[in-house]
């Protein structure tokens, strides 16, 4: 494989005098590690332009000058920006590979995308008034569906970077998504838009060398009194936009920060997690920490009755963030997704990953309760329009969630409840854990051989209709495919783990 590699360049900083290095030739913008001056490179001469605030460190394994691999080169992370949105962040890491290009690692609460820039011809992009949230649209012979659409600015930044917005000013951000687990990211800030593709990865595949050092890594965490009580409070994960009360239980928002006026509601009638906040389960081959939890309620259009359910936040240093829900129907692991699925125009099946989904409910869901730290800024009364899908096959779960500004897809699967004990060492409390579970976990009683084969029939039928529409879709620009993904996006915001009555 050929090397590229292009000669580097240091000169002085204007602001310290500190050697400011640039390994890319496609850098102009470098923020000084130690005035943290913001200098712009013109040839051979650097001009201070300013000075960037100060990074927020978040709780994140990467660092600057870390290295790994993508599709058989090698890259080096040598810039960071932290952007900030109307419902949350994230931070983009400007990597070098070694034939000279670009890349940028997305960062979205322990949630990792890596994206390529891309061309498109003049006036083949929409303008962000043509990109409403959930508007379907083609670029670049691809069919993408419009996740989210928000305000954003650069909050801070170090190191060397192709691009810097005005610090403080905001622009338009579009992120789009498809069937097949790609993301689009639209910056609208800057003339004309820049556009990155990608998809989303797992710190391990990419190989990467460099990380922080967890074994010497002290996490002191944020600590302040309780605005309604004055108990003391500690805040764990850097990231976390809100945080109960332990002694009180009032919901505390964090989303302007500790030093900033804080804003605390008083909760009664407080729910008791099965699952104690703190405890350590084993999923996916690595232990878990509960760091959240959230109890809701959902009612469908036109019904009475509501159904409630609860939702386990769970945290892992380098795979981030996954929901384990507790419903009266059975157990299941979720996470959001990177795509969005293809739904058919009458909204009853949808399609993501090769896998299909038939719709089995829709209803309004509102958080009635909420214990521990949240990656996005959860409220007691926040509502969200949620639809839930079962796989035709298998234990497969599809949700799509719509609040704020984003549209939020999750996939997950079903779990057995003694499973759910036995990973959190609770096996002799395993009767606490059992649910009216459905699927392959518990048998339904007095159904009897007539009813499966009708279900069967109804779900053969719906399907035949269903890979009609996809046949359609797909040559008009449709896509589908085998890529099997994580979690994550580009942009910050919040997402819950579904609902799943």
């Amino acid at each position: 494989m050929a090397n590229n590699q292009q000669r580097r360049y240091t000169a002085p900083c204007p602001g310290c005098g500190a050697p400011v290095e640039f390994l890319s030739a496609q850098s102009t913008h470098a923020v000084c590690g130690y005035c943290h001056s913001t200098v712009v490179r013109s040839g051979e001469v650097l001009k201070r332009i300013g000075k960037m605030a100060e990074l927020f460190e978040e709780h994140s394994p990467l660092q600057l000058m870390a290295t790994g691999q993508w599709e058989k080169l090698t890259f080096t992370l040598i810039g960071r920006m932290q952007f900030r949105g109307e419902e949350g962040g994230w931070a983009e890491w400007n990597a070098y590979l070694d034939d000279g290009s670009r890349a940028t690692l997305g960062e979205d609460n322990g949630a990792y995308v890596f994206t390529r820039p891309l061309e498109v011809k003049d006036g083949a992009l929409p303008p962000p008034e043509k990109l409403p949230l959930g508007a379907s649209v083609t670029i670049a012979g691809q069919a993408w569906n419009v996740t989210a659409h928000m305000r954003a600015h650069l909050a801070a930044a170090e190191g060397e970077l192709p691009k810097l917005p005005p610090l403080g000013q905001t622009f338009t951000a579009v992120e789009l998504r498809s069937d097949d687990g790609q993301v689009l990211s639209i910056d609208y800030g800057s003339a004309p838009p820049q556009l990155e593709v990608g998809r989303s990865v797992q710190l391990a595949d990419l190989n990467l060398k460099g990380l922080k050092d967890e074994s010497v890594k002290q996490e002191q965490g944020r600590h302040f009194d309780c605005p309604h009580c004055g108990a003391p409070v500690q805040v764990q994960l850097d990231t976390s936009k809100s945080i109960t009360c332990g002694n009180c239980h009032s919901l505390i928002d964090l989303t302007q920060g500790i030093g900033a006026e804080i804003v605390s509601s008083t909760q009664d009638e407080p729910v008791r997690p099965l699952i104690a906040l703190g405890s350590i389960g084993q999923f996916e081959g690595v232990p878990w920490q509960v760091v959240g939890f959230q109890h809701r309620m959902g009612q469908e259009p036109g019904d009475d009755e509501q159904f409630g359910w609860d939702e386990y936040l769970l945290y892992h240093q380098k795979k981030g963030f996954t929901f384990l829900v507790d419903a009266s129907d059975g157990w299941s692991l979720v996470r959001p997704t990177t795509g969005a699925p293809t739904q058919a125009q009458s909204g009853q099946m949808a399609r993501y990953l090769g896998s299909n989904y038939r719709r089995t409910s829709s209803y309004g869901a509102e958080t009635t309760y909420v214990a521990g730290e949240f990656y996005w800024p959860v409220t007691r009364g926040q509502r969200t329009s949620n639809v839930d899908y079962a796989a035709t096959s298998g234990t497969g779960l599809l949700s799509r969630e719509q609040g704020g500004t984003e549209i939020t897809w999750s996939v997950g699967s079903r779990m057995a409840s003694a499973n759910v004990a036995a990973a959190f060492g609770r096996a002799a409390d395993a009767a606490k854990f059992k649910r009216d579970e459905v699927g392959p976990f518990a048998a339904s009683g007095g159904g009897g051989c007539a009813t499966v084969l009708v279900f069967a029939f109804i779900i053969f039928v719906a399907f035949i209709i269903f890979a009609a529409y996809i046949g359609s879709s797909s040559s008009s620009g449709g896509s589908s495919g085998s890529y099997s993904r994580s979690s994550g996006g580009s942009f910050g915001g919040y997402s819950s783990g579904g609902s799943h009555k």
